[in-house]
């Protein structure tokens, strides 16, 4: 898919000032060029352009909230001197899996009347009289105008194979607190760190996450109504067997009443036979006088 329909079909009826996440992953830039970007995205922090085949990023629009930029897996070997200019707030880039090679890769910060800008000076030249005297590397532009940079990634890039990268970069561009998810000290990104940037890219793709919670929740309810019916089921047979026990009780009860019974009517007859013995007696005694 062609990214200018890409980016279309991700407004999703929005306007492009309601924006503040964008990914464009993995469709195609005709040109190479940034492509369905403009300067209406005023609000828009995060922006994902992995895999489009992008040589360069001259013609990305003016960003001036932009937080967050993934540009991984393109062709990019230059021009960061644009990102330096339009997005000046950036705080992690991703450039790893691109065409940058060498540090000394020469990128000059030409303004728009053909001339450098020192940075932190008024002195302009031209560009022509400079870069024959000077290599300025696209590292080096970053420094310029990307004052709250934290986070780069260049790995994968050619650029990262060179002797003391690492030390170099960091020198580069001071502000720098991880290069490649790694400070100074060789110390991984912080799991806060990386829970942030996992939050940040939820956006519109956070709802699949919301989704799976939802589904998790029924599976819950269903759970708790199952529990209920092996509950109930529980119940129902502790009670049949109550009711069988108390059953049996009742019958238990009912041989010791007619026990008890035979045994007053055999008492009855013990002493009626005694009496008539009695009475026999009586008058045997009668008749001997």
């Amino acid at each position: 898919m062609e990214m200018k329909k890409r980016v279309s079909l991700e407004l999703r009826d929005r306007n492009p000032v309601e924006v503040v996440e964008l990914v464009v992953n993995n469709c195609q830039s005709a040109d190479g060029e940034v492509e369905g970007l403009t300067d209406e995205y005023t609000e828009l922090e995060i922006l994902s352009m992995v895999n489009v085949g992008l040589s360069s990023l001259s013609k990305l629009p003016s960003l001036p909230k932009l937080r967050k930029l993934e540009v991984s897996d393109n062709t990019i070997s230059g021009g960061l001197d644009s990102l330096a200019e339009k997005c000046p707030n950036l705080t992690y880039l991703n450039l790893s899996g691109n065409k940058i090679k060498e540090l000394s890769s020469v990128e000059v910060l030409v303004s728009p009347a053909g001339q450098v800008r020192l940075s932190g000076e008024s002195l302009f030249v031209s560009a022509q009289d400079l870069v024959p005297a000077l290599t300025v590397c696209p590292v080096w532009l970053l420094q310029q105008n990307l004052k709250n940079l934290k986070s780069l990634d260049l790995y994968s890039c050619e650029v990262s194979t060179l002797d003391d990268y690492r030390e170099n970069v960091f020198e580069l561009l001071p502000q720098l607190t991880f290069l490649d998810g790694y400070d100074q000290e060789d110390n991984e990104v912080p799991d806060s760190e990386a829970d942030n940037d996992d939050d940040d890219e939820a956006g519109p793709h956070g709802d699949e996450d919301d989704d799976e919670d939802d589904d998790e929740d029924e599976d819950e309810e269903d759970g708790s109504e199952g529990d209920e019916e092996e509950v109930g089921l529980s119940y129902l047979m502790k009670e049949g067997i109550q009711d069988e026990e108390d059953d049996g009780d009742y019958v238990e009860e009912e041989e010791d009443e007619e026990d008890e019974e035979d045994g007053d009517v055999d008492a009855a007859d013990v002493r009626g036979e005694k009496r008539k013995r009695d009475a026999e007696d009586e008058g045997d005694d009668d008749d001997d006088e």
